[in-house]
C-alpha cells in the first residue's frame, strides 16, 4: 500500500503541474526511483493512474466548497472564497489538465463532469436560492438556468480554442467573468456588498 500511494501522490504532483499527456510513465517512475513494472503492479496502466488521480481532486474540491460555505457570511461572499479558490488551484494547477482529460482519458473526464453537473451544479444553484431569500440576487432569476450558465462560464475559461493557453490571465478572467455575473444577478442591496467584497480584495492585494 505504501508503494501504491507514492505512486499516487507523485502521479498527482506532476500531472497538476505539468498536464497528464506531458507526463509519461517513464517519467513518474524515474522520479519515484523505481521500476516502470512496479507501478505496472498497482495501476494497469494510465487510465487507471488517471482514474485515481481525478478521485483525489475531486475530493479535495468538494471539502473545500464545503468548507467555505460554512465561513460564508452570505451568498455573496460564498462566491468571492470560490474564487479565491479557483485563483489558488490555479497556482498548483496545468490549465491543459482539463482539455487532456477530455481528449485522451475519456472515463476520467467522466467523472468530473459527473463531479462538475452535480455537485457544483447543486452548490451553484444553492448559492442563488441563499441570494436571492437575502435579497441579495433578484427574485426573477431563474436558478436552474442561471446556474447552468455559471458553470458554462467558469469552464470556458479552460477551453483553448475560446481562450489559448499562455494568451491570457486565467485568474483576470476568472474575477472578470464573475463580476459580470454578480452584477448581473445583484440588487442594489448586493452590489453594496459587491463592491465591499471588491474593495478589500484590492487592499489585500496592495498589501
Amino acid at each position: 500500500m505504501e508503494h501504491q500511494e507514492r505512486i499516487l501522490n507523485k502521479a498527482h504532483e506532476l500531472f497538476m503541474r505539468y498536464g497528464i499527456r506531458s507526463v509519461s510513465m517513464d517519467e513518474i517512475a524515474n522520479h519515484l526511483g523505481m521500476s516502470k513494472k512496479t507501478i505496472y503492479q498497482f495501476y494497469a496502466d494510465k487510465d487507471a493512474l488517471v482514474d485515481d488521480v481525478i478521485d483525489i481532486e475531486i475530493n479535495l474540491n468538494q471539502t473545500e466548497c464545503l468548507a467555505h460555505r460554512q465561513r460564508s457570511e452570505n451568498a455573496i461572499h460564498e462566491i468571492f472564497i470560490s474564487v479565491d479558490m479557483v485563483e489558488e488551484m490555479l497556482t498548483k494547477m496545468n490549465p491543459a489538465v482539463i482539455n487532456d482529460l477530455e481528449k485522451y482519458h475519456p472515463r476520467a473526464f467522466r467523472k468530473f463532469t459527473e463531479h462538475k453537473n452535480k455537485f457544483l451544479y447543486t452548490l451553484i444553484r444553492e448559492n442563488l436560492d441563499w441570494g436571492k431569500k437575502e435579497e441579495l440576487y433578484r427574485e426573477e432569476i431563474q436558478s436552474d438556468i442561471i446556474a447552468r450558465f455559471r458553470l458554462v462560464s467558469v469552464f470556458i475559461v479552460f477551453n483553448q480554442d475560446f481562450f489559448p493557453l499562455g494568451k491570457h490571465n486565467l485568474p483576470a478572467l476568472i474575477i472578470e467573468i464573475t463580476d459580470n455575473f454578480l452584477f448581473g444577478l445583484a440588487t442594489p442591496k448586493g452590489q453594496k456588498l459587491i463592491h465591499k467584497y471588491k474593495q478589500h480584495r484590492q487592499k489585500t492585494i496592495t498589501v
